[in-house]
């Protein structure tokens, strides 16, 4: 009776790992196919961004090309069209200059006529805010007054009835 109880459990134990075996077995194939797919996916991703990049690089030589092309007609131009060019360039130059100059002024003068503005309507905001208040502290005066002129008159009647 002894060696049959201890028995049970380790057959049960042997089929569920079998089982549990056959189960893992499917799951790792699965997990492989879809490991491989992905795999897969993520090279031809890696093939198109490498042939966009190509396409890009082409682009750019070519336009690099393109513009020192441009820059050599340029100067080409420049010197066959106008007898005064370095003093024009050089008046180009200081426009280019006072340009650089400007472009952080502009800024500051847009700051600060934000910050202007801010600080106006903080005013304005805080103006208004006084005299709300100051109304109602007149208000308040008023009635002040008016309550301890009627205790007077009360007091003085009742002065006046003794």
């Amino acid at each position: 009776m002894q060696t049959t109880e201890p028995a049970q459990p380790q057959i049960q134990q042997m089929v569920s790992f079998s089982f549990s075996s056959q189960m893992s077995r499917e799951d790792e194939e699965m997990a492989r196919s879809a490991l491989s797919a992905f795999r897969a996916k993520e090279d031809e991703i890696e093939k198109r961004k490498t042939e966009v990049r190509e396409r890009v690089k082409t682009q750019l030589g070519r336009v690099e090309e393109e513009t020192r092309r441009l820059a050599n007609i340029r100067q080409e131009l420049e010197s066959m069209a106008d007898p005064m060019r370095k003093e024009v360039s050089w008046v180009r130059k200081k426009i280019d200059s006072v340009n650089k100059e400007l472009k952080p002024l502009g800024a500051t003068v847009q700051k600060k006529e934000r910050e202007y503005k801010e600080a106006l309507d903080t005013f304005n905001e805080k103006n208004r805010e006084k005299v709300q208040l100051l109304t109602k502290l007149m208000e308040l005066v008023g009635e002040s007054e008016k309550q301890r002129l009627k205790k007077l008159e009360e007091l003085s009647m009742s002065i006046e009835t003794e």
